[in-house]
């Protein structure tokens, strides 16, 4: 359900990409550690971003599960209508979306939301913010439930294009984590997409590093979806 069309993501990333170079002309980024309320801006209403923001309150009775989705659904929209320099309003919602909370119950689907959402937040605010707020959870996130993480794999390529050279680097030590089901030995077995996405991000990652990179860090796993024994993986495989 958090999955977008195709045609529809590549769409939609063209153009938060130009709304972002625009938005970098005119207006900079927040200092790291800023923090700002909602009353600060005036893009939105003030009190309209007081409720979107209170639909996280871990103190209202009312907050479940499927609020707490629809508030991660839309946090892309809003930081994108907000702009990068209005991010430390939603900071802290964000933080306490990928938090447990005592109130919220199968949190495991609002982070699979906010796993499918990662590119685009990334493309929005921009490789200095994402540096600093987005890639702490986004390890964390490769290492969490598959059904989370495969929002993480399937637009991974899209997440470490906004990275510097350098930050991409640190993740090649973890791609392989995608081998090994999270849950158990007998989900990674049957999961066999989960593995041909794998393959399929690998050939477009292979553009944004090193020769030496590739030789050393997706070479290796390429030829171990090679040897898979599924044939849409291995023909995926052959392609890095």
């Amino acid at each position: 359900d958090s999955q977008l069309d195709l045609s529809s993501e590549s769409s939609l990333l063209r153009e938060m990409r130009i709304t972002d170079d625009e938005t970098s002309m005119d207006k900079g980024e927040p200092p790291p550690g800023v923090k700002l309320a909602p009353t600060d801006q005036d893009i939105v209403p003030p009190e309209l971003l007081v409720q979107y923001l209170c639909m996280t309150d871990g103190s209202n009775s009312a907050t479940d599960t499927e609020i707490a989705r629809h508030c991660a659904y839309s946090l892309p929209a809003v930081a994108l209508t907000l702009g990068r320099q209005y991010w430390p309003c939603l900071k802290d919602t964000f933080d306490v979306l990928m938090n447990e909370l005592p109130s919220f119950v199968m949190m495991w689907k609002v982070r699979r939301t906010v796993a499918f959402s990662m590119h685009q937040l990334a493309v929005i605010l921009g490789p200095e913010i994402t540096s600093r707020d987005l890639i702490p959870v986004f390890s964390r996130l490769i290492s969490d439930l598959d059904e989370v993480r495969i929002g993480i794999l399937q637009n991974l390529c899209e997440f470490l294009k906004v990275l510097r050279p350098e930050e991409r680097k640190q993740f090649l030590p973890s791609l392989p984590k995608f081998l090994v089901s999270a849950n158990d030995a007998e989900s990674n077995f049957k999961n066999w997409r989960f593995r041909l996405i794998l393959a399929e991000q690998l050939v477009l990652i292979s553009d944004l590093f090193e020769s030496q990179e590739v030789r050393d860090h997706l070479v290796p796993l390429a030829l171990t979806l090679i040897k898979d024994k599924i044939c849409e993986v291995r023909l995926a495989a052959v392609r890095v």
